[in-house]
Protein backbone atom coordinates (compact mmCIF):
# COMPACT_ATOMS: atom_id res chain seq x y z
CA UNK A 1 0.00 0.00 0.00
CA UNK A 2 1.28 3.43 -0.90
CA UNK A 3 1.83 5.63 2.12
CA UNK A 4 0.01 8.97 2.21
CA UNK A 5 3.23 11.03 2.03
CA UNK A 6 4.40 9.05 -1.03
CA UNK A 7 1.05 9.64 -2.69
CA UNK A 8 1.25 13.37 -2.02
CA UNK A 9 4.80 13.50 -3.33
CA UNK A 10 3.73 11.83 -6.59
CA UNK A 11 0.72 14.07 -6.93
CA UNK A 12 2.91 17.15 -6.43
CA UNK A 13 5.33 15.94 -9.10
CA UNK A 14 2.49 15.54 -11.59
CA UNK A 15 1.11 18.98 -10.73
CA UNK A 16 4.49 20.63 -11.14
CA UNK A 17 5.06 18.85 -14.43
CA UNK A 18 1.69 20.04 -15.70
CA UNK A 19 2.45 23.58 -14.61
CA UNK A 20 5.77 23.96 -16.36
CA UNK A 21 5.45 21.86 -19.52
CA UNK A 22 1.95 22.22 -21.00
CA UNK A 23 3.03 24.11 -24.15
CA UNK A 24 5.66 21.57 -25.11
CA UNK A 25 3.28 18.67 -24.56
CA UNK A 26 0.53 20.26 -26.63
CA UNK A 27 2.92 21.26 -29.39
CA UNK A 28 4.21 17.71 -29.79
CA UNK A 29 0.78 16.09 -29.60
CA UNK A 30 -1.18 18.34 -31.98
CA UNK A 31 -0.15 19.06 -35.58
CA UNK A 32 -0.13 22.71 -36.65
CA UNK A 33 -2.54 23.19 -39.54
CA UNK A 34 -3.27 26.91 -39.43
CA UNK A 35 -1.33 29.92 -40.68
CA UNK A 36 -2.38 33.51 -39.97
CA UNK A 37 -0.88 36.44 -41.91
CA UNK A 38 -1.07 39.90 -40.30
CA UNK A 39 -0.37 42.66 -42.81
CA UNK A 40 1.00 46.15 -42.26
CA UNK A 41 -0.17 49.64 -43.15
CA UNK A 42 -0.82 51.12 -46.60
CA UNK A 43 -3.23 48.42 -47.76
CA UNK A 44 -6.40 50.52 -48.05
CA UNK A 45 -8.45 49.92 -51.18
CA UNK A 46 -6.74 46.63 -51.96
CA UNK A 47 -8.42 43.28 -52.35
CA UNK A 48 -7.93 41.02 -49.33
CA UNK A 49 -8.15 37.83 -51.39
CA UNK A 50 -5.48 39.07 -53.79
CA UNK A 51 -3.21 40.10 -50.91
CA UNK A 52 -3.57 36.70 -49.28
CA UNK A 53 -2.66 35.07 -52.58
CA UNK A 54 0.38 37.34 -52.93
CA UNK A 55 1.69 36.43 -49.48
CA UNK A 56 1.03 32.74 -50.03
CA UNK A 57 2.71 32.74 -53.44
CA UNK A 58 5.82 34.39 -51.95
CA UNK A 59 5.97 31.66 -49.31
CA UNK A 60 5.44 28.96 -51.96
CA UNK A 61 8.26 30.43 -54.03
CA UNK A 62 10.56 30.36 -51.03
CA UNK A 63 9.60 26.77 -50.34
CA UNK A 64 10.20 25.77 -53.97
CA UNK A 65 13.68 27.30 -53.86
CA UNK A 66 14.39 25.01 -50.91
CA UNK A 67 13.01 21.99 -52.73
CA UNK A 68 10.02 21.85 -50.40
CA UNK A 69 6.32 22.70 -50.38
CA UNK A 70 3.70 24.12 -48.02
CA UNK A 71 1.62 21.30 -46.52
CA UNK A 72 -1.60 21.02 -48.51
CA UNK A 73 -3.89 20.83 -45.48
CA UNK A 74 -2.88 24.17 -43.93
CA UNK A 75 -5.69 26.70 -43.41
CA UNK A 76 -4.36 30.16 -44.40
CA UNK A 77 -6.20 33.12 -42.86
CA UNK A 78 -5.69 36.76 -43.81
CA UNK A 79 -7.57 39.22 -41.55
CA UNK A 80 -7.81 42.50 -43.49
CA UNK A 81 -7.92 45.81 -41.64
CA UNK A 82 -6.51 48.13 -44.33
CA UNK A 83 -9.73 50.03 -45.09
CA UNK A 84 -10.61 50.38 -41.42
CA UNK A 85 -7.19 51.83 -40.61
CA UNK A 86 -7.52 54.27 -43.50
CA UNK A 87 -10.90 55.47 -42.24
CA UNK A 88 -9.64 55.82 -38.67
CA UNK A 89 -6.66 57.80 -39.95
CA UNK A 90 -8.94 60.24 -41.75
CA UNK A 91 -11.09 60.60 -38.66
CA UNK A 92 -8.05 61.41 -36.52
CA UNK A 93 -7.32 64.55 -38.58
CA UNK A 94 -3.65 64.43 -37.56
CA UNK A 95 -1.67 66.18 -40.31
CA UNK A 96 1.63 64.92 -41.62
CA UNK A 97 4.46 67.27 -40.79
CA UNK A 98 4.92 68.04 -44.50
CA UNK A 99 1.33 69.33 -44.56
CA UNK A 100 1.56 71.50 -41.47
CA UNK A 101 2.71 74.58 -43.35
CA UNK A 102 -0.63 74.57 -45.17
CA UNK A 103 -2.74 74.00 -42.06
CA UNK A 104 -1.10 76.05 -39.36
CA UNK A 105 -0.18 74.67 -35.93
CA UNK A 106 -0.25 70.87 -35.72
CA UNK A 107 -3.42 69.43 -34.23
CA UNK A 108 -1.51 67.11 -31.97
CA UNK A 109 1.88 68.01 -30.48
CA UNK A 110 1.98 64.52 -29.00
CA UNK A 111 2.24 63.07 -32.49
CA UNK A 112 4.96 65.52 -33.52
CA UNK A 113 7.00 64.60 -30.44
CA UNK A 114 6.45 60.89 -31.17
CA UNK A 115 7.54 61.32 -34.76
CA UNK A 116 10.61 63.32 -33.74
CA UNK A 117 11.70 60.59 -31.30
CA UNK A 118 11.06 57.89 -33.92
CA UNK A 119 12.96 59.77 -36.64
CA UNK A 120 15.88 60.53 -34.33
CA UNK A 121 16.17 56.86 -33.37
CA UNK A 122 16.24 55.84 -37.03
CA UNK A 123 18.76 58.55 -37.85
CA UNK A 124 21.17 57.45 -35.15
CA UNK A 125 20.91 53.74 -35.98
CA UNK A 126 21.28 54.38 -39.72
CA UNK A 127 24.39 56.48 -39.17
CA UNK A 128 22.96 59.71 -40.57
CA UNK A 129 25.16 62.46 -39.12
CA UNK A 130 24.28 65.72 -37.41
CA UNK A 131 25.99 67.53 -40.28
CA UNK A 132 23.74 65.79 -42.81
CA UNK A 133 20.65 66.85 -40.87
CA UNK A 134 22.02 70.39 -40.52
CA UNK A 135 22.48 70.53 -44.28
CA UNK A 136 18.77 69.79 -44.72
CA UNK A 137 17.73 72.32 -42.06
CA UNK A 138 19.81 75.08 -43.61
CA UNK A 139 19.91 78.55 -42.12
CA UNK A 140 16.57 78.26 -40.36
CA UNK A 141 16.82 80.38 -37.18
CA UNK A 142 14.16 78.43 -35.25
CA UNK A 143 15.50 76.36 -32.32
CA UNK A 144 15.94 72.68 -33.11
CA UNK A 145 13.59 70.47 -31.12
CA UNK A 146 10.84 67.84 -31.29
CA UNK A 147 7.99 70.36 -31.57
CA UNK A 148 9.64 72.23 -34.44
CA UNK A 149 8.06 70.51 -37.44
CA UNK A 150 10.67 71.97 -39.79
CA UNK A 151 13.43 70.33 -37.77
CA UNK A 152 11.59 66.99 -37.85
CA UNK A 153 11.23 67.39 -41.62
CA UNK A 154 14.98 67.95 -41.91
CA UNK A 155 15.67 64.68 -40.08
CA UNK A 156 13.26 62.77 -42.33
CA UNK A 157 14.77 64.29 -45.48
CA UNK A 158 18.25 63.34 -44.31
CA UNK A 159 17.13 59.74 -43.65
CA UNK A 160 15.51 59.62 -47.09
CA UNK A 161 18.61 61.00 -48.82
CA UNK A 162 21.29 59.00 -47.04
CA UNK A 163 19.75 55.58 -46.37
CA UNK A 164 18.23 54.67 -49.73
CA UNK A 165 15.21 53.11 -48.03
CA UNK A 166 11.78 54.59 -47.42
CA UNK A 167 11.15 58.04 -48.83
CA UNK A 168 10.16 60.95 -46.62
CA UNK A 169 6.43 60.78 -47.31
CA UNK A 170 6.27 57.05 -46.62
CA UNK A 171 8.15 57.49 -43.35
CA UNK A 172 5.71 60.20 -42.29
CA UNK A 173 2.60 58.15 -43.03
CA UNK A 174 4.17 55.04 -41.49
CA UNK A 175 4.91 56.94 -38.28
CA UNK A 176 1.43 58.45 -38.10
CA UNK A 177 -0.33 55.10 -38.55
CA UNK A 178 1.90 53.44 -35.95
CA UNK A 179 1.28 56.37 -33.59
CA UNK A 180 -2.49 56.03 -33.92
CA UNK A 181 -2.45 52.29 -33.20
CA UNK A 182 0.06 52.53 -30.36
CA UNK A 183 -1.43 55.53 -28.53
CA UNK A 184 -5.16 55.67 -29.35
CA UNK A 185 -7.16 52.95 -27.61
CA UNK A 186 -10.13 53.41 -29.94
CA UNK A 187 -8.01 52.80 -33.03
CA UNK A 188 -6.22 49.86 -31.42
CA UNK A 189 -9.49 48.24 -30.34
CA UNK A 190 -11.03 48.54 -33.82
CA UNK A 191 -8.02 46.92 -35.49
CA UNK A 192 -7.73 44.22 -32.84
CA UNK A 193 -11.41 43.34 -33.28
CA UNK A 194 -10.67 42.47 -36.89
CA UNK A 195 -7.45 40.54 -36.36
CA UNK A 196 -8.02 38.72 -33.06
CA UNK A 197 -10.85 36.42 -34.27
CA UNK A 198 -8.44 34.94 -36.84
CA UNK A 199 -6.58 33.42 -33.89
CA UNK A 200 -8.30 30.44 -32.33
CA UNK A 201 -7.23 27.90 -29.76
CA UNK A 202 -5.96 25.48 -32.40
CA UNK A 203 -2.18 25.49 -33.01
CA UNK A 204 -1.42 28.44 -35.29
CA UNK A 205 1.68 29.91 -36.88
CA UNK A 206 1.40 33.70 -36.89
CA UNK A 207 3.38 35.64 -39.52
CA UNK A 208 3.29 39.43 -39.27
CA UNK A 209 4.83 42.35 -41.13
CA UNK A 210 5.64 45.99 -40.31
CA UNK A 211 2.74 47.59 -38.38
CA UNK A 212 1.21 44.11 -38.33
CA UNK A 213 4.00 42.96 -36.00
CA UNK A 214 2.81 45.54 -33.47
CA UNK A 215 -0.82 44.50 -33.89
CA UNK A 216 -0.01 40.79 -33.56
CA UNK A 217 2.21 41.33 -30.54
CA UNK A 218 -0.40 43.42 -28.74
CA UNK A 219 -3.07 40.78 -29.31
CA UNK A 220 -0.88 37.85 -28.31
CA UNK A 221 0.34 39.54 -25.14
CA UNK A 222 -3.15 40.44 -23.93
CA UNK A 223 -5.49 37.74 -25.27
CA UNK A 224 -6.92 35.67 -22.41
CA UNK A 225 -7.89 32.67 -24.49
CA UNK A 226 -5.79 29.50 -24.46
CA UNK A 227 -4.06 30.29 -27.74
CA UNK A 228 -1.38 27.93 -29.06
CA UNK A 229 1.27 29.60 -31.23
CA UNK A 230 4.23 27.29 -31.88
CA UNK A 231 5.85 30.03 -33.98
CA UNK A 232 5.39 33.82 -34.02
CA UNK A 233 7.20 35.51 -36.92
CA UNK A 234 7.84 39.25 -37.08
CA UNK A 235 9.21 40.67 -40.35
CA UNK A 236 10.49 44.24 -40.78
CA UNK A 237 9.33 45.08 -37.28
CA UNK A 238 9.70 48.53 -35.67
CA UNK A 239 8.75 47.19 -32.21
CA UNK A 240 12.23 47.79 -30.76
CA UNK A 241 12.22 51.52 -31.51
CA UNK A 242 11.84 53.15 -28.09
CA UNK A 243 9.02 55.50 -29.11
CA UNK A 244 6.96 52.42 -30.01
CA UNK A 245 8.29 49.94 -27.46
CA UNK A 246 7.45 52.22 -24.54
CA UNK A 247 3.76 52.23 -25.48
CA UNK A 248 3.55 48.51 -24.64
CA UNK A 249 5.26 48.35 -21.26
CA UNK A 250 5.57 46.19 -19.31
CA UNK A 251 7.15 44.17 -22.11
CA UNK A 252 6.58 40.44 -21.95
CA UNK A 253 6.97 37.37 -24.07
CA UNK A 254 3.43 36.19 -24.97
CA UNK A 255 2.64 33.12 -22.88
CA UNK A 256 0.88 31.45 -25.84
CA UNK A 257 4.02 31.58 -28.02
CA UNK A 258 6.62 28.82 -28.06
CA UNK A 259 9.18 30.46 -30.38
CA UNK A 260 9.41 34.10 -31.50
CA UNK A 261 11.43 34.58 -34.68
CA UNK A 262 12.26 38.14 -35.80
CA UNK A 263 13.81 38.67 -39.25
CA UNK A 264 14.91 41.90 -40.90
CA UNK A 265 17.15 43.32 -43.58
CA UNK A 266 19.77 45.56 -41.87
CA UNK A 267 19.02 48.12 -44.60
CA UNK A 268 15.30 48.22 -43.73
CA UNK A 269 15.17 51.65 -42.11
CA UNK A 270 12.16 50.99 -39.84
CA UNK A 271 13.54 47.66 -38.60
CA UNK A 272 17.09 48.67 -37.75
CA UNK A 273 16.78 47.77 -34.06
CA UNK A 274 16.73 44.01 -33.38
CA UNK A 275 14.38 42.57 -30.78
CA UNK A 276 17.28 41.65 -28.53
CA UNK A 277 18.12 42.01 -24.85
CA UNK A 278 19.29 45.60 -25.31
CA UNK A 279 16.26 46.83 -27.24
CA UNK A 280 13.39 44.50 -26.33
CA UNK A 281 14.24 42.68 -23.10
CA UNK A 282 11.91 39.72 -22.59
CA UNK A 283 12.32 36.14 -21.43
CA UNK A 284 12.70 33.77 -23.10
CA UNK A 285 14.78 35.68 -25.63
CA UNK A 286 13.61 36.34 -29.19
CA UNK A 287 15.49 34.69 -32.05
CA UNK A 288 16.79 37.46 -34.35
CA UNK A 289 17.81 36.92 -37.97
CA UNK A 290 19.60 39.86 -39.60
CA UNK A 291 21.01 37.99 -42.61
CA UNK A 292 18.06 38.81 -44.85
CA UNK A 293 18.46 40.51 -48.21
CA UNK A 294 15.18 42.23 -49.05
CA UNK A 295 15.32 43.10 -52.74
CA UNK A 296 12.27 45.37 -52.82
CA UNK A 297 12.86 49.06 -53.55
CA UNK A 298 12.56 50.17 -49.92
CA UNK A 299 14.08 46.98 -48.38
CA UNK A 300 10.82 46.54 -46.46
CA UNK A 301 8.45 44.68 -48.79
CA UNK A 302 6.71 41.58 -47.47
CA UNK A 303 7.11 39.46 -50.62
CA UNK A 304 10.89 39.46 -50.41
CA UNK A 305 10.83 38.77 -46.68
CA UNK A 306 8.47 35.81 -47.00
CA UNK A 307 10.37 34.17 -49.85
CA UNK A 308 13.78 34.44 -48.18
CA UNK A 309 15.28 31.07 -47.27
CA UNK A 310 15.72 31.65 -43.50
CA UNK A 311 12.13 32.86 -43.06
CA UNK A 312 10.60 30.17 -45.25
CA UNK A 313 12.59 27.49 -43.41
CA UNK A 314 11.24 28.57 -40.03
CA UNK A 315 7.64 28.64 -41.21
CA UNK A 316 7.78 25.29 -43.00
CA UNK A 317 9.43 23.66 -40.00
CA UNK A 318 6.63 24.85 -37.72
CA UNK A 319 3.90 23.77 -40.14
CA UNK A 320 5.47 20.35 -40.58
CA UNK A 321 5.89 19.59 -36.89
Amino acid sequence: MIERRDFLRCALAVAVSGTFYPKQAKASAIKTKKLVFVHGRGQAGKDATALRAEWLEALRRGAKDLGKAIPGDVDVVFPFYGDTLDELTRQSAIPLTSDIHARGRPDDDEFLAFQAEFAEALRQRAGVTDAEVDAEYGANPKPRGPLNWEWVQAILRAIDKHTGGMNQRTLETFTRDVFLYATRAGVRDEIDRIVAPALTEEPTVVVSHSLGTIVAYNILRSDRRHLQVPLFVTLGSPLAVRAIRDQFRPLRFPSSVNTWYNAFDPRDVVALYPLDAANFPVQPSIQNEAHISNNTSNRHGIVSYLSSAPVTTQILRALSS
